[in-house]
């Protein structure tokens, strides 16, 4: 009789494909928690470079974003004046906006993955391990609970580990897609503010000072 149920005994009681499902998920929550931490790390990194931008000092990624829009104003539209250049390179700008922010939310996608996979691939461990432990028992021909009980709890173990991989993920992948969305529009603001100043006609601009003011 199995009187010990804790995590280890119930993986070494399982069969080869729940063992394969749950190592699987633990390796997935694994690099689930991975990607969170290096998200939030990117996201603490843009929002500082948002909030330099907005306090006027200089950053390099707000200063790579101001460059793009000079460097198009200078080799596309030289001879037009400022207003008629200024809607042409705030939409440059608003690209590269666009092209910092999913640099760095790069890893969004595998947290969306993990999220929606991890339940179902811990229901088919489940549903597994539970019709082989019916076809055990039904080879014994013992149905008491204490041969029952094993079967079926090294069975929901498996999705016990998916929902603790996905429901991380998901929680992650929300307040990412949220944080991410407030600095791009702190971001698009920033730029429209002062994309008069990148077109200034002497150059003196984010490309010439890398900075904003």
């Amino acid at each position: 009789m199995h009187t010990d149920l804790n995590p280890i005994s119930l993986f070494l009681m399982a069969g080869p494909v729940v063992k394969a499902v749950m190592l699987m998920l633990v390796a997935a929550s694994l690099w689930c928690w991975l990607i969170i931490a290096e998200c939030f790390l990117a996201v603490r990194r843009l929002g500082r470079a948002v909030r330099a931008g907005e306090g006027g000092r200089a950053d390099p990624v707000i200063a790579a974003i101001f460059d793009g829009g000079a460097r198009e104003a200078a080799l596309f539209y030289p001879d037009e004046a400022v207003g008629a250049r200024r809607e042409q390179v705030v939409a440059a700008m608003r690209r590269r906006v666009q092209e910092t922010v999913e640099a760095a939310h790069g890893g969004l996608a595998h947290l969306a993955v993990i999220a929606s996979v991890g339940p179902f691939l811990g229901l088919f461990g489940t549903v597994w391990g539970i019709m082989t432990s019916f076809i055990g028992i039904a080879g014994s021909q013992d149905t008491s609970l204490a041969t029952v009980a094993p079967g079926i709890a090294e069975a929901l173990a498996a999705t016990a580990i998916g929902l603790a991989a996905a429901i991380p993920a998901a929680f992650g992948y929300n307040q990412l897609v949220a944080a991410y969305g407030r600095l791009g529009k702190r971001l698009v603001r920033l730029v429209e503010d002062d994309a008069v100043r990148v077109l200034r006609p002497d150059g003196a601009g984010i490309a010439a000072t890398g900075a904003i003011r």
